[in-house]
């Protein structure tokens, strides 16, 4: 989809937008004559401009007929709030229309410059689809809308478009693509491969093969990867953007590529979603996108895990010991809460080699955090209170909304185990929480250290005001914003 801007309407063809906020008609002034007609349709379908509602309605033109549609931004929203939603909704709507061009009309209705953009980012966002394996579609399944053309926008739109919320839509979209793809296309040496095209804009790429972890020791990350024949791979991004020599912010992301649960293999039903869980990894992937497009004013390092979790004779079985990289060894007792042993070791390597200030790992680690949170907010567990604070305000800013989840000694206890440092599962209740604590127990001290959960977010089985069903790319904007707010500002 080619998002661009213009000062007035265009002539020819399109699809004509008109936001309008709670019960205000007076953007219905532009239509002229068709006002009435228009007022009296929105009457009789009680439409009353609630935020992400649509209308749609047909002017008589000169070359025939237009379709208008009217959004409804909702009452005492600002432009600011209502940006994402009002684009979102238009691209939900038009997208397999029949319609080309999408105008939407912001004149006179007070959207600066980053929030004329913003409606470019919800209307680019909602539109992303990934039709590669779908070979028997319907034309009227088939996207029709090519581009959107936003009229009326602050001075300076177009560039904060290019230069700010363009860069954070190609990071989401790798996301999404690697998320969306099935396990016999993206596995761990292929996920290398699909991002390596992050070196043509300035990232360093490190890769590090199975031999190469054994002789570090990563011991927990290779005993995941034995049962399966695909090799195991850690992916190490550098994005060198800040100040020389200035310790990194470190990324560091669960890349589960598919998870049978091993051993302790899941139920039949269901499993075939399990190729999202190396969710965490493709958000890290996708924010290294984002910040080598916007040249980020910042140091990061990422470190992905990428392994395969299967059942075979070479698996590996509930009461192994495995010794980490950091030679506190683990008593496996269940090989489905796999994702804390590849974080183990990838937290321990980007400690000894990348010295960072910060580190924070993302994953879709449990699924007690479902119950918890739902599909609403991601886990952040974390006892750094200032990152805390940073990390809520960043979700809050990017719509990847995050809940602080406590830490606490009791839950610690519950992973010791009888015959090795710890257990890699406690018991049923606060799952989510123990989860987080054998992490912890891999941060040095000193370590600034944040536990991102997101099992409830990187899929979705319903459409949201920004994506489909399906992949979300949930974690790109998030550390997007995080990095521009507490590193960049």
């Amino acid at each position: 989809m080619k998002i661009s801007f213009a000062d007035r309407l265009p002539a020819g063809e399109y699809a004509l937008v008109l936001p309008i906020a709670g019960k205000d008609r007076t953007p219905l002034d532009r239509l002229g004559a068709g006002r009435a007609d228009v007022e009296a349709a929105l009457t009789r379908q009680r439409f009353d401009g609630d935020a992400s509602t649509a209308v749609e309605h047909f002017l008589a033109t000169n070359g025939g007929m237009r379709r208008l549609l009217l959004v409804g931004t909702g009452t005492g929203t600002s432009p600011a709030d209502a940006a994402e939603k009002l684009g979102g909704t238009v691209a939900a709507r038009l997208l397999a229309s029949g319609e080309k061009l999408a105008v939407i009309d912001l004149t006179g209705l007070g959207y600066d410059a980053d929030a004329a953009a913003k409606v470019a980012l919800g209307a680019a966002l909602r539109g992303w689809r990934y039709d590669r394996y779908r070979t028997r579609l319907k034309d009227k399944q088939k996207p029709t809308l090519e581009r959107v053309t936003i009229v009326g926008a602050g001075t300076g739109a177009q560039s904060r478009w290019e230069q700010r919320w363009q860069p954070v839509l190609e990071g989401v979209k790798l996301t999404r693509e690697l998320v969306t793809e099935p396990p016999n296309i993206i596995y761990p040496e292929s996920f290398v491969e699909r991002v390596r095209h992050l070196a043509d804009l300035g990232v360093e790429i490190e890769v590090l093969d199975g031999a190469a972890m054994k002789k570090l020791g990563m011991g927990a990350l290779l005993g995941v990867a034995q049962g399966s024949v695909r090799d195991p791979r850690l992916l190490i991004l550098r994005w060198s953007g800040g100040k020389k020599g200035a310790a990194p912010i470190a990324l560091v992301g669960k890349g589960v590529t598919f998870d049978t649960g091993g051993i302790s293999i899941k139920p039949a039903q269901g499993m075939e979603a399990m190729k999202w869980d190396m969710g965490g990894a493709a958000a890290v992937a996708g924010a290294f996108k984002a910040f080598a497009l916007r040249k980020a004013k910042a140091n990061v390092v990422g470190i992905c895990g990428m392994v395969e979790n299967m059942p075979s004779g070479n698996a590996q079985r509930p009461g192994d010991v495995v010794t980490t990289m950091s030679g506190q060894t683990v008593e496996v007792i269940n090989t489905d809460a796999e994702g804390r042993l590849v974080l183990a070791d990838a937290i321990t390597y980007v400690q000894r080699n990348c010295k960072p200030s910060t580190i924070i790992d993302i994953a879709t680690l449990t699924g007690a955090i479902l119950v918890s949170l739902g599909h609403e907010f991601g886990g952040l567990f974390t006892p750094d209170e200032e990152l805390a604070t940073q990390l809520l305000a960043a979700g809050q800013a990017s719509g990847d909304k995050l809940w602080r989840m406590p830490l606490a000694e009791p839950f610690d206890r519950m992973i010791d185990s009888p015959i090795a440092d710890m257990k890699n599962i406690g018991a049923r209740e606060g799952g989510s929480i123990t989860a987080a604590m054998f992490i912890q127990r891999f941060v040095d001290d000193g370590v600034r250290w944040a536990h991102l959960d997101i099992a409830g977010m990187a899929w979705s089985d319903k459409a949201g005001t920004t994506y489909d069903k399906g992949a979300t790319g949930y974690g790109v904007r998030l550390f997007d914003q995080f990095v521009a707010d507490a590193v960049e500002a």
